[in-house]
């Protein structure tokens, strides 16, 4: 092992020390670093949206959840997505719960809306069925804000959610299953990638604002990963003597690089906003050093979508997999991006600064439109 392999392992283990004990405060004073909690994004958040839609892109069996205290629940993932192990961090008793199943008391503490296969666009994921678009997250959300203002008070329930940590995570379907699926979407021949993605960017930014206009003020926004570089692109596109598709790692960089100047954008327009930005694709170059025995296939056996087959035994040596299933990663390496996105110990990992520090700040209370 390299020193600066040596180094950064030294620094992470230190993290995760300060993370024991940030958590270890929070359960004594018994109170979360934000009231609430509200999660919009596709099936590296999902966790149980999809259950009861008629889709493909589900995942409510055997052996997802292996590693789960309550087996499987929809999660795409052995055990913890990173916003479960971000809002551990934050110091929930209990994780987000969905949507789909969140009762009048939970949507106090916050939400998750994401659901697997969904997009930035409407029709992203259709090949696979029924999914949440962004579009219908938010139309969610407005459901349980209205909610909040009949149990609270309008005033009151604005200025809960304007305190409330708000993550989106959105774009990756948008190229694996839309944009580079030209058997079942037109928008490969109607635009270039570069047209394309700024289509995507001016959508998202619309939406973002649309979640600004319904409370929210501290917001995390996700980019997008290496996905050129998960088992299922590698298998659907092969790779040219590469380790992974460059095709979509570089759709992946424009898309960031174009979403970066809209969360600048943002910043300024609207009022009492914090919005920041955590860089995906380099905390997952950075993972490197986690020293995964095995990166380029998934632990579980997977079907020809990528997803684990029901019942079948996955690998022992969960530890040792970046990948769990053909796209979704392992627990160990969401507990991994999960604490780096919540204190940065690089500064290219969170733009303007990481989640800790945005918690920490104390936001006027702008009128939600």
């Amino acid at each position: 092992m390299t020193m600066v392999a040596h180094e950064m392992k030294r620094q992470w283990m230190a993290l995760v020390l300060f993370m024991v004990f940030s958590m270890w405060q929070h359960c004594a004073s018994g109170d979360p670093l934000v009231p609430c909690y509200f999660i919009f994004g596709d099936s590296l958040a999902d966790n149980g949206n999809n259950n009861r839609l008629q889709t493909l892109a589900k995942v409510d069996y055997s052996p997802y959840g292996v590693d789960f205290p309550d087996g499987p629940s929809g999660r795409f993932c052995n055990g913890l997505t990173v916003v479960d192990v971000i809002a551990e961090i934050l110091g929930f008793h209990s994780y987000i719960p969905p949507f789909a199943a969140a009762r009048e008391a939970d949507i106090l503490h916050g939400v998750n809306y994401a659901s697997g296969a969904a997009g930035i666009r409407d029709e992203t994921g259709q090949e696979l069925g029924e999914r949440i678009c962004m579009n219908m997250q938010l139309q969610n959300h407005n459901k349980t804000v209205q909610s909040l203002i009949g149990m609270l008070g309008n005033d009151s329930a604005l200025r809960n959610l304007n305190k409330c940590l708000y993550s989106v995570g959105m774009g990756n379907n948008d190229y694996l299953n839309n944009y580079f699926l030209p058997q079942y979407f037109p928008t490969s021949h109607e635009y270039t990638l570069e047209e394309y993605t700024q289509l995507l960017i001016d959508q998202y930014s619309q939406q973002l604002r649309s979640l600004y206009e319904l409370g929210a003020r501290k917001l995390v926004v996700f980019g997008l990963g290496k996905i050129g570089c998960v088992p299922g692109a590698i298998d659907t596109y092969g790779t040219n003597g590469s380790a992974c598709v460059e095709l979509l790692n570089n759709a992946s960089q424009l898309f960031n690089s174009k979403l970066l100047p809209v969360i600048d954008q943002l910043n300024d327009d609207l009022p009492d906003a914090k919005i920041i930005y955590i860089n995906n694709y380099k905390i997952g170059e950075d993972s490197t050093f986690l020293d995964f025995k095995v990166n380029n296939t998934g632990c579980c056996p997977s079907s020809a979508i990528g997803q684990c087959i029901p019942d079948q035994v996955p690998c022992q040596n969960r530890t040792q997999y970046m990948f769990w299933d053909s796209f979704h990663p392992t627990e160990i390496f969401n507990i991994f991006y999960a604490e780096r996105s919540y204190a940065a110990l690089d500064p290219s990992y969170a733009y303007p600064y990481d989640i800790r520090y945005l918690v920490s700040l104390d936001q006027g209370v702008a009128d939600a439109r």
